[in-house]
């Protein structure tokens, strides 16, 4: 689907109260492609009233609302390995997480991600919105996304 900000912040918002612990959505994208307007209004979907930053800098910001959410960006890793040292395998199963640069893990990439491909068209103020083939995936999430895209 073709999608402006606007409606970017419509879909996440959208999609936040299918979400639950357990789920990971693997947001993968170029730079500038909306992977963190994305997630920053899925975490508003939850609740969020501060603030969002983007985890750039500090590679995980974390969330507590009615559940635990993990906000990653992985662009700045070095090697899968790496991710080791944030946690992240703890957080799969207790959390939802949001994951930019998912590729970044490699094969540690949980089977069950969800993956959500963003990118830019060539009018720079739309992006396409595409659902992968996740089949691991909870199907209800996988409906809550087609859903979504609906609106």
């Amino acid at each position: 689907m073709i999608l402006d900000e606007t409606q970017l912040i419509g879909f996440g918002r959208c999609l936040a109260p299918f979400l639950a612990p357990g789920d990971l959505l693997a947001l993968h994208g170029d730079l500038g492609a909306g992977k963190s307007t994305l997630a920053r209004a899925i975490l508003q979907g939850l609740g969020a009233e501060e603030d969002v930053p983007s985890p750039t800098f500090t590679l995980v910001q974390t969330y507590d609302f009615a559940f635990p959410v993990w906000h990653v960006d992985l662009y700045r890793l070095d090697a899968p390995e790496d991710a080791l040292e944030l946690g992240l395998e703890e957080a799969y199963d207790t959390a939802l997480c949001l994951i930019e640069w998912p590729e970044r893990l490699g094969a540690s990439l949980p089977a069950h991600a969800l993956h959500l491909r963003l990118a830019l068209t060539g009018d720079e103020t739309t992006r396409t919105l595409t659902l992968e083939d996740s089949p691991l995936a909870r199907p209800a999430l996988q409906d809550a996304v087609r859903l979504c895209s609906l609106r």
